[in-house]
């Protein structure tokens, strides 16, 4: 046993030993490890350290704002009038920017745009400003987002993007109407109703598209998303997709409007288009059908914001591109007129039907002498002739006899001297003259030469289309003012479907319903008998009533001594035509008028029938054919000569 115990001790001390000498080695190897890992710590943190941080910060998290789609807006039969299209464009992050020339000299390339452009768009912000997106290109095409994203990868910095941006489907149809958008102005974003939109947003500038901002507008959303050095998203953490905006439905019907645009494009080659307005409505519930204005302009120009010189041209144009004739043009309102100052003299008691008054071609009223627009005269003409012939001495002597005061008070409630409440910005009230007023504005007593011209819608006297549409559209229903609408219905963000203004009657003309019936007579005959001045407003097989005018711009001896094209533009007469059909129970009331463009008969009561013609072209191919007149007018009637009135 005592001889195990010597082997035994032997074997513990030659292991002892073994691992003696094997320690230090371990030890060494530990060592080295543990180095290894010291250098390469230093390594990252002291000598690598700053530029790995910057990196560190470039693969970082970043929130996206996404643009909602406003929504569409469309016609009374569902057709798109305005929509949202995507648009491609490109954004820099000054601060992921490396070898900031060399990038801007390759988007240059790739874009055909000038470097200095995107030095200029970009700056050199500082603190939180370098980590926020600069747009320096929008809506660009597919062929240079595709160049762009090729070269992503040596362009550290740079970002592609797709946004909504609002696309008018006509151009400038109805621009007047719909409006346009741009970008949010600073003196807007002060003001309790923009309080929560922030800067860059866009929103409707003009017409409904401003009006009805809170129904288009949609709801915005965003992505939380990871990038990486070269600002590639590299994962998306969350996202809140945005919501577009409601779809509003208008009155206008877009066939109408069309062939409306269409009748101011010039008839011979050469000749400049018409200037002017139009204006349809519904004459029982006030639905505008139509609302023409032109010379117009293209509201595409505007959603990423117009260009000042674009601007300027539009603000500077002699003709006023920008305004909305049919609802703040105030013209003296001519012949038209006489309709109105024929029901008055009815219901006042101071004129006959039947009686008659010899027009020689002129009128005198003191030392002066008021022509008739007709050199020869009318002979004797009682009022459904004087309606019929648009005799100015009738007009002239029953004016005299009503008296301004009287005649005011009769011209208002028929709804001209103020505004209709269309649901438009930048309605204007025109001017129905009194007494009063004149002492008022001039400090000087009215005098009755001033009456003979009132009587005839010439002197103060000025509406706008669209306050005659609504006089005359009153005529044509029985006497019942309606307020124009122009809203069908709004669909919202949820589906929800919400009808638009209920019909508002503004009021009861002051003419009873026997003395209305009469002035219907004569303005069918002024549209349907030999000797109207209309007979080019015709439409076969539907029973028209209809009035012309000619507004004159200058005093007659201005130009008395000149003839057509000798005649400046701008101080030609204008031309009117207003109407209502089909009677003997009308549905639409059709206003046109001409800038300048002289008799209405010829000139602006042809751009009426093709209107009315398309109406019941329509009518007839959604219900069948219109029960015809038996002494409805021979096919091209129209070419018939007219009366220049």
């Amino acid at each position: 046993m005592r001889g195990d115990q010597i082997r035994g001790g032997a074997l513990g001390t030659a292991v002892d030993s073994a691992v003696e000498r094997r320690t230090p080695f371990v030890a060494a190897f530990i060592v080295l490890i543990f180095a290894i890992f010291v250098l390469r710590l230093f390594q990252l943190q002291l000598i690598e350290g700053e530029k790995l941080g910057r990196l560190s910060a470039k693969n970082s998290v970043r929130t996206v704002r996404l643009e909602a789609p406003r929504g569409d807006i469309v016609d009374r039969e569902g057709r798109i009038l305005a929509t949202t299209r995507p648009a491609f464009g490109v954004q820099v992050i000054p601060n992921d920017l490396q070898r900031r020339e060399r990038t801007f000299d390759a988007l240059g390339m790739l874009l055909d745009e000038k470097p200095e452009t995107f030095e200029t768009l970009v700056g050199h912000p500082r603190g939180r400003a370098r980590f926020a997106a600069v747009r320096i290109s929008s809506d660009i095409s597919y062929d240079e987002l595709a160049r762009v994203e090729s070269h992503r990868y040596a362009l550290p910095g740079v970002i592609t993007d797709v946004e909504p941006r609002r696309h008018y489907v006509e151009g400038d149809l109805a621009a007047h109407t719909l409006g346009y958008i741009g970008e949010i102005q600073s003196r807007q974003l002060e003001q309790r109703e923009y309080a929560d939109y922030h800067s860059g947003e866009v929103i409707g500038q003009a017409g409904v598209e401003k009006l009805y901002e809170r129904d288009l507008r949609g709801r915005q959303g965003g992505r939380n998303v990871v990038v990486d050095v070269a600002g590639r998203i590299v994962d998306v953490l969350d996202a809140e997709e945005p919501v577009p905006g409601g779809t509003l439905m208008l009155t206008l019907d877009l066939d109408l409007q069309r062939v409306a645009e269409d009748a101011f494009l010039p008839d011979v080659l050469g000749e400049p288009s018409k200037m002017g307005a139009v204006v349809v409505l519904d004459v029982n519930n006030g639905d505008v059908l139509a609302l023409v204005t032109k010379p117009s302009y293209d509201p595409n120009d505007f959603p990423g914001g117009i260009d000042a010189k674009t601007w300027n041209e539009l603000t500077t144009d002699e003709w006023r591109p920008i305004q909305n004739r049919a609802i703040s043009g105030q013209y003296p309102p001519g012949s038209v007129q006489k309709a109105f100052v024929a029901a008055a003299a009815l219901e006042a008691g101071i004129v006959d039907p039947e009686e008659t008054v010899f027009c020689p071609g002129h009128f005198r009223l003191g030392n002066r002498t008021y022509r008739c627009w007709k050199r020869g005269g009318h002979g004797s003409v009682d009022l459904r002739q004087a309606l019929k012939a648009s005799c100015d001495v009738y007009f002239y002597q029953i004016g005299l006899r009503l008296g301004v005061d009287r005649l005011a008070e009769f011209l208002r409630g028929f709804q001209l001297g103020q505004k209709t409440g269309i649901a438009l910005g930048q309605e204007r009230s025109g001017l129905v003259p009194t007494e009063a007023w004149k002492q008022s504005r001039f400090g000087e007593p009215w005098v009755k030469g001033e009456t003979v011209s009132a009587s005839i819608g010439q002197g103060f006297n000025l509406v706008t289309p669209l306050q005659l549409a609504v006089a005359y559209a009153a005529i044509g229903n029985g006497g019942t003012v309606l307020r124009p609408r122009l809203v069908r219905e709004i669909v919202d963000r949820e589906g929800d479907v919400h009808p638009g203004p209920a019909v508002e009657v503004l009021g009861k003309v002051p003419v009873a319903p026997e003395h209305l019936a009469r002035v219907v007579d004569a303005l069918e005959a002024v549209v349907g008998e030999t000797g109207g001045t209309a007979l080019r407003a015709r439409v076969d097989g539907v029973r028209i009533a209809g009035k012309t005018g000619t507004a004159q711009v200058v005093r007659m001896k201005h130009v008395e001594d000149l003839e057509g094209d000798e005649i400046p533009l701008r101080f030609r007469d204008h031309a009117w035509f207003a109407a209502f059909a089909p009677l003997p129970q009308p549905e639409i009331a059709v206003v046109v008028l001409v800038e300048h463009g002289g008799s209405g008969g010829a000139v602006a009561a042809p751009i009426a029938q093709k209107v009315l013609a398309r109406y019941f072209e329509k009518k007839a191919a959604a219900y069948g054919p219109l029960q015809a007149k038996t002494d409805a007018p021979a096919p091209g009637v129209s070419e018939a000569p007219v009366a220049r009135n």
